[in-house]
């Protein structure tokens, strides 16, 4: 392994969506600076992120080292493969959101948008330090910054709804981090004297000497206390979140929140207690039956669901257990299959939730028994609609297919003929929640007192962005080698 190089570009990225914060709000008074403020900070970060792209591809681990609080205990940016996953998907997705939101924002007349896209931008601010936290003392900084900056935008409506879904999302996460992440913490620092993450995943940081049953239990603490993750029983923070306006359900979803929870999980599962450590202590397994249980739980609520967003949002609970599954399985295929799948639910997920938005923002429609006819009127919504949910199935030729063949192959590797079986029937479910949506809206009869003829499309602010990712959702799907080669870098030689 190449020698870390240390590299200002990392600070550059943490910093960018907090000065764009500060600047939103120094704008208040001027809406379109305030909004190009949002759009300059999300193109500097996504291309400063690009720039640290090419030598990670090349092997490299790039650090910079900000203060030393302890020895071993420290806060450290670090770009390595598995990090960049996260951070170019966060910043890439941050520029086509902050579009979107631009379009829905002013659609409904919105109020206080300078808070939204100042919380919105300070969000990101969070993620991008999780992703390139070099150590659990900063993942576990960044996580809480993600944590508190959100509140303000599930709770954006400031009704009651608002406030009882904002205190379940700031309840369930918070005590989640301080009873159980922090107390672990202390024992692996006890046992190891470093929070730093290992430089490879075989090895993980734990000694040899370690108890089995601390260790099990460290690790139980760890993958319930990250509670962004959305497995069950600690999952019903999110669908709470869902009263929040339709982009930050998209930023919730599929750019940070919930994407800081798989990516903290699965950062400690690897680099914290690594593959080796995990198969001898058989802790990988019985991690993978675990999220089964949430990934089939929660597509079966999904199906009672009418409400398009809250069917959404058990759908993200059962597909982001997706990612832990192929971790959990420790075989080459399914770890790629799990890591590849941060990816190709952003795109497909966005692109639902932009979906839902477009259609309430053109209708003011919610639930998907009011949807017949919509498809005819709005081709381009439900088209989308339907390539993300293809995604979401895991049909080919779009992204999902991809996360489901190398997640089948791993189960096989690791000779998990259940675990197969769970997939299998989990594609089963996800069909069925998704295609009744797609065939509401395209065959359904519409209701009498609001004919789908009056309706009509989107604005082109709202309505291009969610062909973007949609089309994005494809391209991943048939040319999936850039995230497989970066998830490769991942994989010990």
């Amino acid at each position: 392994m190449m020698p870390a190089t240390e590299t200002p570009a990392l600070l550059v990225a943490v910093l960018a969506p907090l000065i764009g914060a500060v600047l939103v709000m120094l704008n208040r008074r001027r809406p379109n600076v305030r909004e190009a403020c949002s759009l300059v900070a999300a193109s500097i970060l996504f291309g400063t992120v690009l720039t640290l792209l090419k030598p990670v591809l090349a092997g490299q681990t790039l650090k910079l080292h900000l203060c030393q609080l302890l020895p071993g205990v420290s806060v450290t940016l670090r770009a390595d493969a598995f990090s960049m996953v996260f951070a170019l998907i966060a910043s890439f997705l941050w520029v086509i959101t902050v579009f979107y939101s631009l379009g829905y924002m002013r659609s409904l007349a919105e109020h206080a948008q300078t808070r939204f896209n100042a919380c919105f931008a300070l969000a990101l601010f969070g993620a991008i330090g999780c992703a390139f936290a070099d150590n659990l003392f900063t993942l576990y900084l960044f996580y809480e910054i993600v944590s508190i900056t959100t509140y303000p935008l599930v709770a954006h409506h400031q009704d009651q709804e608002g406030y009882e879904g904002g205190r379940k999302y700031l309840v369930y996460l918070t005590t989640t981090a301080k009873g159980l992440i922090l107390p672990a913490l202390i024992v692996i620092y006890v046992l190891c004297g470093t929070l730093d993450f290992a430089d490879n995943i075989r090895t993980g940081i734990f000694p040899s000497e370690a108890s089995r049953v601390l260790v099990t239990i460290v690790y139980a603490c760890l993958i319930l206390g990250f509670a962004k993750n959305g497995v069950m029983p600690f999952h019903h923070w999110l669908p709470g979140a869902m009263v929040a306006p339709t982009p930050v359900s998209a930023l919730l979803h599929a750019v940070a929140v919930v994407k800081v929870g798989v990516f903290a999980t699965t950062r400690v599962m690897l680099y914290v207690f690594g593959v080796n450590q995990m198969d001898a202590f058989n802790l990988g397994i019985p991690t993978a039956w675990f999220v089964s249980f949430t990934i089939l739980a929660a597509s079966l609520i999904a199906l009672s669901k009418d409400n398009l967003k809250a069917r959404l949002a058990y759908s993200t609970v059962s597909q982001l257990s997706y990612v832990i599954l192929g971790v959990a399985l420790l075989t080459p295929a399914a770890i790629e299959g799990g890591l590849v799948h941060i990816a190709n639910h952003a795109f497909a997920k966005i692109t639902l939730f932009f979906c839902a938005g477009a259609i309430y923002v053109a209708t003011h429609k919610k639930n998907i028994s009011e949807m017949g006819g919509l498809g005819r009127a709005m081709p381009f919504t439900f088209a989308a609609f339907a390539l993300a949910a293809l995604s979401m199935i895991g049909a080919p030729p779009v992204g999902g297919f991809i996360t489901k063949w190398y997640l089948l192959v791993g189960a096989l590797d690791a000779h998990q003929v259940g675990i197969i079986a769970v997939l299998l029937v989990s594609t089963l479910l996800n069909v069925a929640y998704f295609a009744p949506v797609v065939v509401q809206g395209f065959f359904g009869k519409p209701p009498a007192e609001a004919p789908a003829e009056e309706h009509h499309e989107a604005p082109p602010a709202v309505l291009i962005p969610l062909l973007i990712t949609a089309i994005l959702s494809v391209v991943v799907g048939i040319y999936p080698d850039f995230f497989i080669n970066l998830i490769k870098g991942v994989l010990p030689a």
